[in-house]
């Protein structure tokens, strides 16, 4: 499986609130820095993030997708709900590198 298609089917594993079926597409070591937040490091501290960021299912219109090598960048929309439970959308880019047909490397730009 090529790492876009692999991309594609972890993103809509999480798009249907199957949380596990987005991490088995994650290294156990997977490393996510939210640029200018955040950074996770390892697939429990994903789990722990994605549980509670993705209380409802996000929601992602995907406008691009580029690979290159061990990469893939994704620009788009992704709409999540806040704490006061209203839907927000939000520009991201993301750049993913990927080792032995896993997501290993996050790289996330979201404004």
């Amino acid at each position: 499986m090529n790492n876009k298609l692999i991309l594609e089917r972890a993103n809509d594993a999480v798009s249907r609130g199957d949380n596990e079926g987005f991490l088995f597409f994650c290294s156990e070591d997977t490393v996510w820095t939210f640029v200018g937040d955040k950074t996770l490091i390892g697939k429990d501290a994903v789990r722990q993030y994605i549980t509670k960021a993705y209380v409802e299912p996000p929601k992602f219109i995907v406008e691009n997708l580029i690979a290159e090598g061990d990469f893939v960048t994704a620009t788009g929309t992704i709409s999540l709900k806040n704490e006061e439970g209203n839907m927000i959308d939000y520009s991201y880019c993301d750049v993913w590198r990927f080792r032995d047909g896993k997501m290993s490397e996050l790289r996330a730009f979201v404004i």
